[in-house]
């Protein structure tokens, strides 16, 4: 069992495992939503997810579209900003960021993504793979 929680505790929620992928994502929006070079993200079956408390501090926004739909949805905690689970998302697979997890998961992050937006002042120095927005659809099957 793994926990996890927003900076004030409000939302605490627990995984049953993380099934990855562990990605760096250098995007603009995820750049913003961290409020760092990038956010670490990793991935998490819905099945293997479930709020302890406080699902109701919940608040989502869809930042307009602008390669194709879907949104890019925020969501974080209401009182403390924290970026949390959206919990009305249906997807069978999602991303929680990293930093939001108790103790040690037990894995290393997998590759860079978006590299090809990544802010200008920041350098990439660890030999991890790094995939631009069209080596990770390729990478992700998409067309």
């Amino acid at each position: 069992m793994i926990t996890g929680s927003c900076l004030c505790g409000g939302v605490r929620f627990e995984i049953d495992r993380v099934v990855g992928p562990f990605e760096l994502c250098h995007c603009s929006r995820c750049r913003k939503i961290s409020g760092s070079a990038f956010i670490a993200a990793v991935g998490v079956l819905r099945s293997d997810f479930r709020y302890v408390a406080g699902q109701e501090l919940a608040v989502s926004y869809d930042a307009p579209i602008i390669d194709a739909p879907p949104a890019y949805r925020s969501t974080f905690c209401g009182r403390c900003g924290s970026p949390v689970p959206d919990p009305t998302s249906t997807a069978g697979w999602f991303e929680i960021a990293a930093g939001l997890l108790d103790g040690d998961l037990g894995l290393a992050p997998e590759r860079h993504i978006m590299v090809d937006r990544k802010a200008g002042w920041y350098a990439i120095t660890d030999d991890l793979p790094q995939l631009d927005k069209a080596a990770l659809l390729a990478h992700r099957g998409a067309t």
